[in-house]
This record gives structure tokens, C-alpha cells and sequence, in this order.
């Protein structure tokens, strides 16, 4: 597999034992839920939430199923999120993680339930929330459907806030449109992966519509991070001990007691 920064070829198990981290630049490439859930979670401790819900074809958009089937097809997963609960060195959170490999990790209806779901059960349950972003934004063959969850998520991010439950977020590549206009940006801790393209309209058209060159690195995850949109730079091989850290750091307190 070649690495898309520096061009390099490496065999997919040197890679995979890696974390899909490049051996020669640090570059991060794309990873599968099914992956991240291998290094996130304690071994056999994750179970997986509101996986029966369907995707429909709300202003009948043709061909739309269609698409479906083959996102489904070409990644082995239902929609562009994965939804569970799962332990973390014994601390028990729960963890969405997107998926760019469905449809471009676009925030359609069903993207947007179960990531609400899985924020207002944590907001019950009182157990902390991590959610790993990638996506291209929002998914245009469901129309206003789609747009909404915007509004849908960053209510149920509010909900976490108001019962003093943690919710962590970490930006991947790439984030944005819809999602970072919504719960991307929500977090009590906004995290990302080195070198993660974050942002609302993209370098290319934002360069188009102001007719000027942009600032090197501009939207990559170390020039967020200097512009305040980003707590802190998490390399892969560091996550897992870093949930640990801010677990332990972010006592849940719920309403009654602030």
C-alpha cells in the first residue's frame, strides 16, 4: 500500500501493525471502525448500539438504495457510523467512530439518530462519550433530512453538557461540512489526528471563491491547533492512554451537584 503523503510503498501488514501510522513520514491513513475499535477498546468489551436501525430514501432520490448497497458492500458496515459501548483500560465510555469509506462519511438521518442516541444515553447512563469524526459533510440524496441532524446532534451534545457528562472528540481525516458545523466541534475536549484536514467548505473551493493562495498547512490539524479550533495533536499509537488521562481527569458530576 503506498502512503498518500510521501509516496512511499509499504506491505499492508507493516502497516496494519502500525495502526495504519506510515513508518517513514508519521503520516495517519484512513482506518476502518472495526480497526479503531481493535486499539481503542479493551479486547471482546465492545457492544455494538443501535445497529438495527435502517437507512431509507426519504425524497426518493434515484439510485439512492442503490449507493446504499454498495457502501454497504464495499465496507461491511450498515451506515457511516459505529455505535457502541465499550471499556477503556476498565472504564467503561461510549464510542462512535465514523467511517469515510460509507459515502464519504456523510451525516445522513441514520448517522445522525445514532450518534443523538448514543450522546443522550450517555447523558442518562452518566458514562462518558467519545466519538472519532470523518466526513465530507452532509448527505445530499436525503435533502433537508440530512441538514437537520446538524440541529439534532448539537442538541444532544447540549444535553451532555447540561447533566456534566464528558464528551471527547477526535477529528480525523478529513472533518467537515455539516459534522464539523455541529457535534465535531462540541467537545469538552476537541483532539485530532496529526495532519487531519479539518474544516467547513474545502481548501480548493475556498481558494476558488476568495481568488487567493492559501497559507501552507492552512485546515490541517496543526494550524487549527495554533488558531484555537483544536485542544490538542493525538498520534494513534498515544489515544488509548490519552481516553484513559481525560476519563480520569473529568469527574461526572451530573446537574445536581454544579
Amino acid at each position: 500500500m503506498e502512503c498518500p503523503h510521501c509516496r512511499i510503498n509499504h506491505e499492508d501488514q507493516v502497516l496494519r501493525q502500525g495502526l495504519m501510522v506510515c513508518p517513514d513520514c508519521g503520516w495517519h491513513l484512513r482506518i476502518s471502525p472495526q480497526d479503531r475499535i481493535s486499539y481503542i477498546a479493551d479486547e471482546n468489551s465492545f457492544v455494538e448500539l443501535f445497529k438495527g436501525i435502517k437507512t431509507n430514501n426519504p425524497i426518493d432520490m434515484e439510485g439512492y438504495e442503490e449507493k446504499i448497497e454498495a457502501a454497504k458492500a464495499k465496507t461491511s458496515l450498515d451506515e457511516a457510523v459505529v455505535t457502541g459501548s465499550c471499556t477503556i483500560e476498565g472504564r467503561p465510555v461510549l464510542l462512535g467512530i465514523m467511517s469515510f469509506d460509507f459515502m464519504g462519511g456523510s451525516m445522513g438521518s441514520v448517522v445522525g439518530e445514532k450518534i443523538s442516541r448514543l450522546m443522550l444515553k450517555g447523558a442518562e447512563d452518566k458514562i462518558p462519550v467519545i466519538i472519532y469524526t470523518t466526513s465530507g459533510g452532509a448527505r445530499m440524496q436525503e435533502g433537508l433530512f440530512s441538514l437537520m441532524q446538524m440541529a439534532k446532534t448539537s442538541s444532544a451534545a447540549a444535553r451532555l453538557d447540561e447533566e456534566g457528562v464528558p464528551y471527547f472528540v477526535m477529528l480525523c481525516d478529513p472533518t467537515t461540512g455539516g459534522v464539523t458545523a455541529s457535534f465535531a466541534m462540541l467537545g469538552d475536549i476537541i483532539c485530532a489526528e496529526p495532519g487531519a484536514l479539518i474544516g467547513f467548505a474545502g481548501p480548493r473551493v475556498i481558494e476558488g471563491t476568495i481568488k487567493q493562495k492559501l497559507p501552507e498547512g492552512f485546515q490541517r490539524a496543526e494550524f487549527q491547533q495554533q488558531k484555537g479550533f483544536v485542544d490538542c495533536i493525538v498520534p494513534r499509537s498515544q489515544q488509548r492512554a490519552f481516553w484513559v488521562k481525560m476519563i480520569d481527569a473529568h469527574k461526572i458530576t451530573g446537574k445536581e451537584n454544579r
